[in-house]
């Protein structure tokens, strides 16, 4: 089972994280331990079990084909949220069959799948 994924993020950039991944994503922070936390970023989990750990990088740029993919049984409410939030919700849908699935990418640009629970 895997545990976590981490993805970067330019450093001062909590707020806009929290904003996507708690306000738009529904995902809950969890607090990092004090030696971690001075390097700045956020870590995230889900009701589903998933988490994501945001940590900064200096000379960030953005995961554009690297991904996590999340599995949500409210898919179509999920995307509906990240489109009116202003987020792509870009559906693959005919690329693996019988899988429904929808991209996006989160404040910073970093690339995140989302998968339909069968």
């Amino acid at each position: 089972m895997l545990h976590h994924v981490q993805l970067a993020c330019p450093a001062g950039s909590e707020d806009a994280l929290r904003e996507f991944y708690v306000g738009v994503l529904g995902m809950t922070e969890k607090p990092k331990p004090p030696a971690l936390a001075v390097r700045g970023g956020c870590w995230f989990a889900d009701e589903y079990g998933s988490e994501l750990h945001l940590g900064v990088e200096e000379d960030f740029r953005p995961a554009r084909k690297a991904h996590p993919a999340l599995s949500r049984p409210d898919l179509d409410a999920l995307a509906e949220r990240i489109v009116a939030a202003g987020y792509p919700a870009i559906w693959a849908n005919d690329e693996i069959p019988g899988v429904r699935r929808f991209h996006t990418e989160d404040c910073h640009g970093n690339r995140i799948e989302f998968v339909a629970v069968p």
